[in-house]
């Protein structure tokens, strides 16, 4: 069984229909609720985002066919990449936090491809909302989502998360 735990974040265009589209692509077993986070990175000057974190099982898939499913995600939502703007708005962006396979964790240190990503441990955005669905999460090499949301840098960061809404539901298909 693979297991991957997805952080999608929208700030341009309808931000909400962006992520329900994504999140029914990927037939989750757990979704966070919105949350509306500044942007992160240095690169102020662009709408506020909506963040959530996403949880899916799937017997088939690799961490390369997760890749490839976010990628065309991002592609479906007209995301354009801006080589000058690595951290700049965007339509949809989904990426990979971990893959686990048969409970082990995948590491990859591809340049297309790094797991658990790299930045994840340093990142309010991803960390809240993933913690909200799963008080257990642990990052692989980083530690417990817990102990990590207590970095004085990610709980300084966290504070100006807010919490909106629930985006999906079991019942929603």
């Amino acid at each position: 069984m693979s297991r991957v735990v997805f952080s999608m974040g929208s700030n341009l265009g309808d931000r909400e229909a962006a992520l329900r589209a994504a999140i029914a692509a990927v037939a989750p077993t757990a979704v966070s609720e919105v949350y509306e986070t500044p942007p992160w990175g240095g690169d102020d000057e662009q709408p506020a985002y909506y963040n959530i974190a996403v949880v899916a099982d799937d017997p088939e898939r690799t961490a390369q066919d997760w890749l490839a499913l976010g990628q065309r995600l991002e592609a479906e939502a007209g995301r354009v990449r801006d080589p000058e703007r690595p951290y700049g708005p965007r339509t949809l962006d989904v990426d990979l936090i971990a893959v686990w396979d048969d409970g082990a964790p995948v590491r990859s240190d591809e340049p297309h491809l790094q797991l658990p990503h790299p930045l994840a441990h340093l990142r309010a955005f991803v960390l809240v909302p993933w913690f909200a669905v799963d008080r257990d999460a642990e990052l692989p090499g980083k530690g417990r989502v817990r102990e990590l949301l207590r970095d004085e840098t990610v709980a300084a960061d966290a504070r100006a998360l807010r919490r909106l809404h629930p985006i999906w539901s079991e019942h929603h298909e």
